[in-house]
């Protein structure tokens, strides 16, 4: 038996490598398809916060479990806001098309422990991106903007939050422990393996240089 603060160190100490190339200046580069400006910046956040707020959505209308309903339709809530701010900020009209590969994984997800357990990988994975684009505002000395997102980065510490409360909720025997660990780590992947793949397609190393 385990405890959801423990399942969190041990999520993120067995992905150490794919988080921390997650949150490395090249996920950015990946993300953008190497057009590292304003709008592509925007746009490609603005295709996570719209896959994230449809993710959501999905799992609270079908969900069983009331604290895990009440959970997933908070963070619809907050997602959506992020996306309409983000495209708030665009300067023309955009469609997000593209479903990132982490939320195909999590839209696969059917029972409330993987559920839980992807939502905290989804998170973790989130964070370390979510701070190259602060990066990114601070570095374009967009000081406002950098401010904004980092007000999503607080909200993912409070999803975090939410979703640790909720582990030890559903997580009744050690069964569900590792299922929502491998759900966990099979999101942070998820994100990881088309981080890789979008980088290999365009002739750039994964790997970041030491």
């Amino acid at each position: 038996m385990t405890d959801a603060d423990t399942f969190v160190e041990t999520v993120q100490e067995e992905n150490q490598t794919a988080l921390s190339r997650l949150g490395s200046s090249k996920s950015l580069y990946a993300d953008t398809g190497g057009d590292i400006d304003t709008e592509p910046v925007l746009e490609a956040t603005a295709d996570a916060e719209y896959a994230a707020w449809q993710t959501f959505l999905t799992w609270a209308d079908d969900e069983a479990d009331d604290e895990a309903r009440a959970a997933f339709e908070a963070t619809a809530d907050e997602e959506q806001d992020h996306y309409e701010t983000v495209d708030g900020k665009l300067d023309d009209e955009y469609e997000p098309d593209e479903v990132p590969t982490l939320h195909e994984y999590l839209r696969d997800r059917e029972d409330t422990v993987s559920r839980v357990g992807a939502f905290v990988g989804r998170i973790l994975a989130s964070q370390r991106s979510k701070d190259q684009v602060i990066g990114y505002f601070v570095g374009d000395a967009d000081p406002q903007t950098a401010s904004l997102f980092r007000g999503f980065g607080e909200d993912l510490d409070e999803q975090l939050e939410r979703a640790t409360e909720l582990l030890a909720a559903v997580c009744e025997t050690d069964e569900d422990w590792d299922r929502a660990e491998e759900a966990a780590t099979g999101a942070i992947q998820a994100a990881y393996d088309e981080y890789v793949e979008t980088l290999e397609g365009m002739g750039a190393n994964p790997k970041p240089v030491c």
